[in-house]
């Protein structure tokens, strides 16, 4: 289900651009701070979706304007309408676009007429219900085959079943899996 980064077009048309931190309860390790400014050991990731279109999501370091706008140019068009919430690490990086509207969630703003994030923000929710009711528990080592899978389903969601299948056959067709095995990796 992994996407194939070189074949796939730029998000175009009306973006919408958001963060999420996935992961299980803050352990005393390696914390990030997380926008709110607390210690969290959860790994962000950016998610960008095109309005009626394809969703692509990034692992990244952190959520600030640097990662964020390397992030957005990997996947979006420079002609896109950009939709975002406003977080300053949004701030700069919506200069590079056709146009960049926001909503104030902080206002209690959630939509101005077609200006909103909830496409992005429904997509978060969906991955954390999964992790949640299905997957209980996901390795950050793994994160990024889990966020594969979501987009894959995301995309291909106008598909019957059958057609599914078949697009997820052709698309492994020539690719193996491979993991270390547990000699390798004590070793």
């Amino acid at each position: 289900m992994a996407p194939d980064a070189a074949t796939m077009p730029p998000l175009s048309g009306t973006v919408e651009v958001d963060e999420t931190y996935v992961g299980g309860k803050p352990r005393p390790s390696v914390y990030h701070k997380s926008k709110t400014g607390r210690a969290t050991s959860k790994t962000p990731v950016f998610v960008a979706v095109q309005r009626d279109g394809g969703i692509r999501r990034r692992i990244v370091a952190d959520v600030s304007s640097k990662t964020l706008r390397s992030a957005m140019r990997e996947v979006i068009a420079p002609s896109a309408r950009l939709m975002t919430d406003e977080f300053k690490s949004y701030v700069r990086a919506g200069e590079e676009y056709a146009s960049h509207e926001t909503v104030r969630h902080s206002m209690m703003e959630y939509a101005r007429g077609d200006v909103h994030t909830n496409t992005a923000e429904s997509s978060n929710a969906i991955i954390k219900r999964s992790l949640v009711g299905i997957y209980h528990a996901v390795s950050k080592e793994y994160l990024h085959r889990y966020l594969w899978q979501w987009d894959f389903a995301w995309n291909h969601r106008q598909l019957n079943d059958g057609e599914r299948v078949a697009q997820l056959v052709q698309a492994a067709d020539g690719k193996r899996l491979m993991y270390k095995s547990l000699a390798e990796k004590v070793s």
